[in-house]
């Protein structure tokens, strides 16, 4: 274990839950004084009050050793509240539907924040039926790849990994899509609203002048 519940720790949370140093005393069997001696540094708690100090809190063990408490109000009900989260040693992706503590490698992760598609990331969807058609002109080599995409609505995720010298592309179902993500493993994590990139006969967005200059660019900038 590199990390230890600091004092500075338990004060804030004891605060947050509008206890006193002496509730938390009694709820923990020990003295008031000995919370204080926590709390101002001259003093850590037992291992074995470890766990009862987040029970009391109302918090995993793994959130109070790391300071970084999850507060999640409902929004695992909805799937557009989805954090993303990628190792940098290995690449494990991890999908959360809210906040969350989560290692991979010794490392504490933290969510990725998404950006609009740029120039250097550009997609493009098609309506082919009941399924969008994505596809990203991106390079995919061993050392510059696009990792995953995924499709979100407000109660479903359709995820698929990608992998270098394939290709940037990939089938969703339609099921009230709201959101597609993709993650480059140098620039990190991207999204758009289908809508925005949609190739279908009822927009027309195939045959305009700006789906042609777009697709122009993608060619000159990757081949």
């Amino acid at each position: 274990m590199n990390q230890y519940v600091t004092g500075a720790v338990i004060k804030e949370l004891r605060e947050k839950n509008k206890m006193t140093q002496l509730q938390l005393a009694e709820i923990l069997g020990v003295s008031d004084k000995t919370v204080s001696k926590w709390e101002t540094a001259k003093g850590y708690p037992d291992i074995t009050l470890l766990e009862p100090i987040a029970k009391a809190f109302g918090i995993s063990l793994t959130e109070l050793i790391s300071g970084n408490t999850i507060y999640n109000a409902n929004v695992s009900a909805n799937m557009l509240k989805s954090q993303f989260y990628v190792c940098p040693v290995c690449g494990n992706v991890i999908h959360s539907m809210g906040e969350a503590a989560i290692h991979c490698h010794g490392i504490l992760l933290t969510p990725l924040e998404a950006e609009p598609t740029d120039e250097r990331h550009m997609i493009f969807i098609e309506r082919v039926e009941d399924e969008y058609y994505v596809r990203i002109d991106h390079i995919m080599t061993k050392e510059h790849y696009i990792s995953f995409m995924a499709a979100v609505s407000s109660d479903d995720i359709q995820m698929v990994k990608l992998y270098p010298e394939g290709n940037a592309e990939a089938r969703f179902k339609l099921r009230g899509v709201r959101r597609i993500y993709f993650y480059c493993n140098h620039d990190g994590l991207f999204s758009i609203d289908p809508v925005k990139g949609i190739d279908d006969k009822e927009s027309g967005y195939d045959d305009s002048k700006e789906r042609r200059e777009l697709e122009k660019a993608a060619k000159m900038l990757f081949g």
